[in-house]
């Protein structure tokens, strides 16, 4: 029973809230939301005691959806260590930004509509995460992608937020149409969509070709790259990571629940999921390690020069992410969706405390007009402390454990690939701490910059907000070390088991545990670096900034309009877009379809009985003659007719 309760309550709770909540109200909405998705925590905590712990894995069959031909797919609910870990960290999480929400869309006229996409959002990930099969697994990812776009559109009377929406829509579409060719390349080579199936038949299609394009090419590295096109969509990797900033316009809690436990983590999860088939396709796992090094590193450069307190923190995701893919891309899947599960605890912090920081300032989100409220949102302010020490992987907190796995594990790989992941995850560790620090400095130091009336108003938030803050804070502090045997130490072949593939041989892991010393040291170092040096501009000399600035304003304006990604394809792409689409339209659809098609018709028709129309006088003589010239032609006709 337990099983179902954790994925189906957050359903119940969202069609409560979604059908009947004008009826029950917004209390009691937000009751049943936040009820279900907390009945679902607690029976993901008893769930993943048996699956990790006692070994229990098993698959619940929950009805037979499709049977046409040899494709037979079954809806079920697969529990095995990894998805297990996934529907905890899903429900934890989704349960804090569940209240926390309570207090901060309080004044908001949708309430009920707002708590129903949050449920709903959880359980179209916790679909995602427990899918047997990969048409089930889409259907989880597509239900993430649609509720994403209620959710960022919440404020739909905004432009901006509607723009957003839309952004991340289409942009995920790009990618979902890579993962979807790369199920059907699954089911064309395995005549299966079964994991269990497509697993054991593996190996012995490790060499199998597809031949395509008059030539043959390695048929798992073309699935592999396909799925992970798929995942650069949903993780917002490099390229494809440009909606991901922008769905910044939904709410606070909205930008917690996308950025920390749900969605941008389902890309990572995939290819964790899917890693039987990645290992056999090692040219494939070198590009998702490049792409997941480079992420890394360009996220953290646009991060640097942000002001927009979300979008820091934004950036800060999607460098957090490259993590995980070159984590997964050496094959050190165990150390990525460790950080996975520990990032979400600390970045779901950093994101509800930058609410709360918001909230305190009236709604300002631009940290330049921050400055000097510490003492007036304290415990906000210890709290954001505690998520920025877990990014910057300051022992001992949560991500310390896990993200210095990942580049002693980059290293230790010895591949060329990995050694430039090792490079870059060190730059970015850098400035990683950097941006981290020039947020606070600035948001929480200084002298204040904001007018005296925002000033005077600076609170800290109700108890409903702070008490999520602190539990997640709890988990941004000791989940690294509560879980770091289980995930990546000594017990982590007994824990994880079958749930992620291996190479027979090579274990990336255990090369990480044995590094050079100073690999281990150097994150810390710059981490470390990184802290002073924002001390040092942001705190002692707050002049440099902008003399630097001023400096290099081409590598500024670079920086700050995020390397122009979003300029560029509004080049090459939105803009032939829709002239084609203008096009279309109009010689297309009005030009030809209408003019010959609907319109055509109804104006002959309006024509025609305009000229019917002047026939009607109203004069009794004209009636007459053409009587007498009716008559004339019938008789002449059956005259005629009668000689033939």
């Amino acid at each position: 029973m337990i099983y179902y309760l954790a994925i189906f309550m957050p359903l119940v709770g969202a069609a409560i809230a979604g059908f009947f909540g004008r009826i029950i109200g917004d209390r009691a909405s937000q009751i049943v939301t936040c009820a279900g998705v907390g009945i679902a925590a607690i029976c993901s905590i008893g769930i993943f005691d048996q699956v990790g712990h006692h070994q229990a894995d098993r698959v619940v069959h929950v009805l037979t959806w499709i049977s046409s031909g040899t494709l037979e797919v079954n809806w079920a609910l697969r529990f095995d260590t990894l998805s297990a870990v996934m529907v905890m960290t899903v429900t934890c999480v989704s349960t804090l930004i569940h209240i926390y929400a309570c207090g901060y869309m309080s004044h908001d006229d949708s309430q009920p509509r707002f708590m129903a996409y949050l449920s709903l959002f959880t359980f179209a990930m916790l679909m995602l995460v427990t899918a047997d099969n990969l048409l089930q697994l889409f259907f989880g990812w597509e239900g993430v992608g649609v509720v994403s776009y209620l959710l960022i559109g919440f404020w739909f009377k905004k432009p901006s937020a509607c723009a957003a929406a839309i952004k991340a829509f289409v942009v995920n579409r790009v990618g979902d149409f890579g993962f979807l060719l790369g199920i059907f390349g699954v089911f064309f080579l395995f005549d299966a969509i079964n994991f269990d199936v497509i697993f054991q038949a593996a190996p012995g299609k490790a060499d199998a070709t597809v031949h395509f394009f008059s030539r043959d090419w390695h048929a798992m590295t073309i699935i592999c790259l396909l799925l992970f096109v798929g995942a650069m969509g949903k993780s917002a990797q490099l390229f494809l990571h440009t909606w991901l900033p922008d769905a910044m316009e939904g709410p606070t809690p909205v930008s917690a629940l996308i950025h920390a436990a749900t969605m941008v983590t389902a890309g990572v999860f995939l290819v964790a999921r899917m890693s039987p088939l990645f290992e056999l396709a090692p040219d494939a796992l070198t590009v998702v390690t490049l792409v997941g090094a480079a992420t890394a590193f360009f996220a953290a450069t646009v991060g640097c020069v942000q002001n927009d307190i979300k979008r820091i923190i934004a950036y800060s995701t999607c460098s957090q992410l490259g993590y995980m893919f070159f984590a997964c891309g050496v094959g050190a899947y165990q150390a990525g969706v460790f950080h996975l599960m520990t990032h979400a605890w600390f970045k779901a912090l950093l994101f509800l405390s930058a609410g709360s920081v918001i909230h305190a300032m009236s709604d300002e989100q631009d940290i330049r007009r921050m400055g000097g409220i510490w003492k007036k949102i304290p415990f906000t302010y210890t709290v954001m402390w505690i998520g920025s020490l877990a990014l910057a992987g300051i022992p001992f907190f949560a991500g310390y454990y896990s993200k210095d796995m990942i580049l002693e594990a980059a290293y230790g790989a010895g591949t060329p690939a990995g050694r430039l992941a090792f490079i870059l995850g060190i730059l970015a560790a850098f400035m990683t701490a950097f941006y981290s620090w020039r947020l606070l400095f600035m948001t929480f130091h200084g002298k204040p910059r904001a007018d005296h009336h925002t000033m005077e108003h600076v609170h800290e938030s109700p108890l409903i907000m702070t008490i999520p803050l602190a539990g997640l804070a709890l988990g941004a502090l000791f989940s690294g070390f509560l879980g770091h045997e289980l995930f990546i130490g000594h017990e982590r072949a007994e824990f994880w088991r079958a749930a992620i593939g291996s190479t027979p041989g090579k274990d990336v892991i255990e090369a990480a545990h044995h590094v050079p010393g100073w690999v281990v040291a150097l994150p810390l170092v710059v981490s470390f670096s990184g802290i002073l040096l924002a001390y040092f501009l942001y705190i002692r000399r707050t002049d440099i900034p902008g003399k630097i600035a001023r400096a290099f304003p081409g590598v500024y304006q670079f920086l700050l309009n995020k390397w122009y990604f979003d300029e560029l394809y509004d080049f090459i792409f939105t803009k032939n877009v829709f002239r084609l689409g203008r096009f279309f339209w109009k010689r297309g659809d009005e030009g030809i379809i209408d003019r010959f098609g609907p319109d055509g018709v109804s104006s002959l028709v309006v024509r025609s009985a305009k000229r019917l129309g002047a026939v009607q006088t109203g004069y009794l003589y004209h009636y007459a003659f053409a009587m007498i010239v009716g008559i004339a032609l019938l008789v002449t006709w059956f005259v005629v007719g009668g000689a033939g």
